[in-house]
């Protein structure tokens, strides 16, 4: 018995350990099943209970996620360290929700402090305990790593206040294409980001406040907030000369309270 158990042992060492799913299809037909679309596709409302019942193949991905190593990691182009990165930081806020759901009206409730949801160690990741501020503000904003700002409009804290989870998964080969058109629906929502002619300001998400120097680093252009919010003056004012007036850096910006309340579809 001792040798059959030795060579069960041997043979399972030997299998070769299956890689990663670059096209995310299981994280996919999840989002693509229990993300809903609201105010013109700008915004999106999570099916928590949806996610609930499927809460195998859930964690299915999340095994997945959690097996994958850093040397496998080392050796992926950024595109799909990036792409990985957020649908895992994505997939693992979607279970932090569900350990609470339904009883649960904020990621808050956990606490920002005691039992603050994004230091808690509640996942590995490459061998290791990790936590969602691992991945997004030690891994994914690591200075000189992917230097994007972009991350800010697709990694998702459960909260109405945060740009919307898409219905799809990120993926290496269009990651682009995705991060600009999730900077342009976050920028279309005018409940978020919008110009107030009556004051003649730019009232825009905390986000931009938060994270400002992030979007200093010049990737593709990013090189302030104020430039930012020139590149899609289209989206957030009606007026041709508002517009203008955006796109010249010549308007004042503000920034509006942050709705951490639960990004839920339910009613």
């Amino acid at each position: 018995m001792a040798r059959f158990l030795a060579a069960i042992a041997f043979l399972a060492a030997a299998l070769p350990v299956l890689a990663l799913d670059h096209s995310h299809r299981a994280w996919d037909e999840l989002l693509k099943k229990h993300v809903r679309f609201v105010q013109d596709g700008n915004a999106s409302r999570v099916d928590y209970a949806g996610f609930a019942r499927d809460r195998a193949q859930l964690k299915a991905v999340l095994d997945d996620y959690q097996k994958v190593t850093l040397a496998e990691f080392d050796a992926w182009g950024k595109p799909r360290q990036q792409a990985f990165l957020i649908n895992a930081y994505n997939a693992f806020t979607v279970e932090k929700i569900l350990r609470r759901y339904p009883d649960i009206k904020s990621i808050r409730d956990y606490g920002t402090v005691f039992g603050n949801p994004w230091k808690d160690k509640f996942f590995t990741l490459f061998g290791t305990p990790a936590y969602l501020d691992f991945i997004e503000h030690e891994t994914l904003r690591k200075d000189g790593a992917y230097d994007d700002p972009r991350v800010h409009v697709a990694v998702v804290c459960a909260s109405i206040g945060c740009p919307m989870l898409r219905n799809e998964a990120f993926v290496a080969e269009r990651l682009d294409a995705q991060l600009d058109d999730a900077m342009r629906r976050f920028l279309s929502d005018r409940t978020r980001n919008r110009y107030n002619s009556a004051s003649g300001k730019l009232e825009v998400s905390k986000i931009f406040d938060w994270y400002g120097k992030d979007f200093e680093k010049g990737h593709k252009g990013y090189s302030s907030v104020k430039a930012t919010l020139g590149r899609y003056a289209d989206l957030l004012a009606d007026r041709p000369e508002d517009r203008a007036a955006i796109r010249a850096g010549k308007v004042d910006v503000g920034f509006l309270d942050y709705d951490w309340g639960l990004n839920d579809a339910r009613p």
